[in-house]
């Protein structure tokens, strides 16, 4: 598969933050150490290019655990072609989340 975007360190410690099981922007900031300045454009980025999908959580979750509401993200298919790529540049990045295979 050919490449869908120039693929930064950061950006792909935080898609593979989200394969690990880590959904959220503030899951993914305790994850990979990155700061919410770098995060949270990378989380819009990769939606916008449709690597990742995210939904809003309801609003009463939110209000029963007294905090903001959340925005989970999860990989589709063609997310999954940048994660292969991921896998290939930066292999040392599988040690951070553990080994390479999606979450149960």
């Amino acid at each position: 598969m050919g490449r869908l975007f120039n693929l930064t360190y950061p950006t792909a410690a935080v898609l593979l933050a989200i394969r690990s099981g880590y959904r959220y922007g503030f899951d993914v900031m305790d994850a990979t150490g990155l700061p919410d300045g770098t995060v949270y454009p990378i989380l819009r980025r990769l939606e916008r290019r449709g690597v990742l999908i995210g939904r809003w959580e309801d609003e009463e979750d939110a209000r029963a655990g007294q905090r903001p509401q959340r925005r989970y993200y999860r990989i589709t298919p063609v997310g999954e072609g940048a994660v292969e790529e991921v896998l290939e540049r930066f292999p040392a990045l599988t040690r951070l989340f553990g080994a390479a295979e999606e979450p149960a």
